[in-house]
Parts: C-alpha cells; sequence; structure tokens
C-alpha cells in the first residue's frame, strides 16, 4: 500500500493555470505508474491523466488533451498535474492514484489513492 497526498488545489478563474502535486507516504513512487482523477458530485471517477513508472509514456482524456500535462520527478519523488486554460467544466475533486509500472485508463485498475484536492473554477 502507498499512501498518497495531494496537494495545489484552489480556486481559479477561467483561463487561469493550477499545478497539482501527489507526493507518496515514506515510499518511493519509483516503480509505479501515477494517475490523476477526478470527481463531481454524482458522478463516477473520471480518468484524467497517466504516466508510466519511467516517466516515457503518458496517456490524457480527450477533455483535457493540450490543457493538462502529467510529469514526474522520480528524485523528488513527486508527481505533477500542470493545469491550463482551465475550464469551469474542469471543476472536481481530483485524486492522485497508484499502481506498479504500466499505466491504468480507468479507476479500477488503481488499488492506491490520495484524499483529494478539490479545484474550482470560477466563469
Amino acid at each position: 500500500q502507498v499512501q498518497l497526498v495531494e496537494s495545489g488545489g484552489g480556486l481559479v478563474q477561467a483561463g487561469g493555470s493550477l499545478r497539482l502535486s501527489c507526493a507518496p507516504s515514506g515510499r518511493t513512487l519509483l516503480t509505479y505508474a501515477m494517475g490523476w482523477f477526478r470527481q463531481t458530485p454524482g458522478k463516477e471517477r473520471e480518468f484524467v491523466a497517466a504516466i508510466n513508472w519511467g516517466g516515457g509514456s503518458t496517456s490524457y482524456a480527450d477533455s483535457v488533451k493540450g490543457r493538462f500535462t502529467i510529469s514526474r520527478d522520480n528524485v523528488k519523488n513527486t508527481v505533477y498535474l500542470q493545469m491550463s486554460s482551465l475550464k469551469p467544466e474542469d471543476t472536481a475533486v481530483y485524486y492522485c492514484a497508484a499502481r506498479l509500472y504500466n499505466i491504468g485508463l480507468v479507476s479500477s485498475d488503481y488499488d492506491n489513492w490520495g484524499q483529494g484536492t478539490q479545484v474550482t473554477v470560477s466563469s
């Protein structure tokens, strides 16, 4: 089990940017693929982006392609989600998730989750 802690959420105006961070508690992320998901009330958790353990492969939801960038710094043991050109529909709780080695595209692929961080985009 890997305990994950997200940070960086907040309130931003439409068109603005935020960077989310995810770091583990007491464990390296080196062998883990990492994903970002988001969820709004009454809806299922939605895939946003993922990166494999080495950082050489990424995947994005169509809704965020060209606006969001996932990256990782294995020295700092941290994964990032840079969000730009934010839209009100990006408002959600964003969750960081981890699974061994390769990218997963659905929430059931992941067995380690953070507590979530709220992102609110005002129009």
